[in-house]
């Protein structure tokens, strides 16, 4: 019996260690790095890039030589009659031309020699991969935010939670003093009542905060691509975040817009328009292609043709086609117009997106500016907000003040409180903003 209690024993150890093992420990560095790499959209623009590697060859072998290979074999079931009057007479005669089975085998070589589509084509195949390189490049700066907002979600929802479990302890002994008092016939039962309304309120956004802490962790869970009933162990806080991402000198940053990964993909947005209207005009080139084919046949009135001593003929064919665009009824004018102005009007979004790439610039370079002030004021106001309430609960309790003072006192404590907690957050999303707006690449 004590063995099998001591295996029990041993078994629930091993399973509560193994668990243990499973919470993943991050800072939002190791976060980010972590999600650079497994979250979904990294993953899929990962894939794409594959994809137009793939799509580039693709294209390339369609001027590389292709070799096909075919068998063809007949069967006649009843045969053809071909009836002939050999004399003139009205009398036709009825013949069977040819065996009643035949097989072919050819293989044919075929060569692209000119196409002007082609070569069009193969320049279109790799600016489609510089976008896909791009486009994971953008995916990854949109990564490295995600990450920072819903790590700084789960950090405000654990000091959201830290501060209002702190309030209801306080809040809780004042309830408690306000009552002996009132049972003593010292004050009202309104202080009283009022006190216990502000207790409710209290523990209601405590228990909402619980609730949205675990939506928190999921979602973060999700932008690193985890199973988002996973569990994480944040290591860093939100006051150190906040005072580790504060950096004037990002403020003061130059900014290139032909840098900005936005800005790269709008040009090759208009590449692949001035492609476009080389495509249309190479239709009206000529194209040539070549082709050499062998093959043998043979035919028997009886399935024959695997035996040794079966005859097959040879043949062997050599071909040019050439082939010359004459008149479409002007149909390739259109495309071509068509075409150009496409291309207008990807110069016109060309420019579009340097002036809001500018402004963008501009109005992070403000918010983050903004983030670091509105933190300095709000720590100082939470301070002047404390001793404030502080202040109205002694004299609460010492009868100089009313309950509807202390009340303001508390409310004002707790804006204050969520005001500073948000201007911690807002300092660390406002600089990753800032770090996406003026593009700079991921460490």
């Amino acid at each position: 019996m004590r063995k099998i209690v001591l295996a029990v024993l041993l078994l629930f150890l091993f399973v509560t260690i193994n668990a243990q093992e499973k919470k993943t420990r991050f800072s939002l560095q190791e976060a980010i790095d972590y999600a650079l790499k497994n979250s979904y959209n990294t993953r899929i623009a990962i894939n794409d890039i594959e994809s137009a590697k793939k799509k580039v060859w693709e294209t390339t072998t369609i001027g590389l030589p292709q070799i096909d290979g075919k068998i063809d074999y007949q069967n006649f079931i009843k045969q053809q009659i071909t009836l002939v009057d050999f004399d003139n007479d009205g009398n036709e005669d009825q013949f069977v031309f040819g065996t009643q089975q035949n097989m072919n085998g050819s293989i044919t070589l075929r060569q692209l020699i000119f196409d002007g589509s082609y070569l069009v084509g193969l320049q279109a195949s790799k600016t489609f991969l510089k976008i896909s390189e791009q486009a994971n490049e953008k995916t990854e700066l949109l990564t490295r935010e995600a990450i920072v907002n819903a790590y700084g979600n789960v950090l405000v929802s654990e000091k959201t939670i830290e501060i209002l479990t702190e309030n209801l302890k306080i809040l809780k002994k004042s309830l408690e003093d306000a009552t002996k008092i009132y049972e003593n016939g010292f004050n009202e039962e309104e202080d009283v009542e009022q006190l216990q309304i502000t207790f409710g309120n209290l523990q209601n956004q405590l228990n909402n905060v619980l609730r949205m802490k675990v939506i928190a962790y999921r979602m973060l869970n999700l932008s690193l691509g985890n199973n988002i009933e996973d569990e994480l162990i944040l290591t860093d806080s939100l006051e150190s975040l906040a005072q580790t991402n504060m950096d004037l000198n990002l403020i003061a940053a130059d900014f290139d817009v032909k840098n900005h990964v936005d800005f790269k993909i709008a040009e090759n947005d208009r590449e692949t328009k001035r492609l476009l209207v080389k495509l249309e005009q190479s239709k009206a080139l000529p194209t040539l292609n070549a082709f050499l084919n062998y093959g043998a046949q043979a035919n028997s009135n009886e399935f024959t043709f695997l035996n040794g001593n079966q005859r097959w003929f040879d043949y062997s064919l050599l071909g040019v086609s050439l082939n010359v665009p004459i008149f479409s009824s002007f149909g390739r004018n259109a495309r071509t117009a068509q075409a150009r102005i496409d291309l207008d009007n990807s110069d016109i979004r060309l420019e579009e997106t340097r002036q809001k790439l500018n402004l963008q610039v501009q109005a992070a370079k403000n918010e983050y500016q903004f983030s670091i002030e509105n933190y300095y004021i709000s720590e100082k106001n939470l301070n002047l907000a404390e001793r404030i309430e502080k202040k109205q609960r002694i004299k609460f309790f010492e009868g100089i003040s009313t309950s509807f003072d202390l009340l303001q006192a508390q409310n004002q404590l707790y804006t204050q409180q969520q005001e500073y907690i948000q201007s911690m957050l807002n300092v660390i999303a406002q600089k990753a903003a800032l770090e996406n707006a003026l593009n700079k690449p991921i460490n």
